[in-house]
């Protein structure tokens, strides 16, 4: 399969738990796909898959910016391909606690729609929105 057909995979995978989570926070569907993990996984095995498939990666170049930038540059469509993935991957495990979080703490999932969103374009955005939102509504920093 090429870089480009599983980037519209990865990409088309993770938007039926971005909507469950959004529109039907509650619905079983929803909380079996976020209690599983499984499209984070199945995410994760495509990141292998394309991290690797170009030869070893050095390990060394993510110390810097410099070597960050290199191992993009150089390690061409599946390592760019295995970044992209990484940031979906974690940008739903994000989207993930938020709903789970924001239901341990009562705090109305109306609340939680822009920060879900933003976690879904902007994952950190997303997140530190959704941290304002927990801080205002429970008063405490840490729960």
């Amino acid at each position: 399969m090429s870089p480009e057909a599983v980037f519209s995979l990865a990409s088309t995978l993770v938007l039926p738990q971005w909507l469950l989570m959004i529109f039907a926070p509650r619905w079983f569907v929803t909380k079996w796909l976020m209690n599983s993990y499984l499209i984070p996984v199945c995410l994760a095995i495509i990141y292998i898959i394309y991290l690797f498939s170009g030869g070893p990666v050095d390990f060394a170049a993510f110390g810097t910016l410099a070597g960050v930038k290199g191992l993009f540059s150089n390690g061409g469509d599946g390592v760019m391909l295995a970044g992209w993935v990484h940031y979906l991957a974690f940008d739903l495990v994000a989207g993930t606690v938020v709903v789970r979080d924001s239901q341990e703490k009562g705090i109305s999932h109306w609340f939680i729609v822009i920060p879900l969103c933003f976690c879904f374009m902007l994952g950190p955005i997303g997140l530190l929105l959704y941290w304002l939102i927990r801080v205002i509504r429970t008063r405490q920093l840490s729960v």
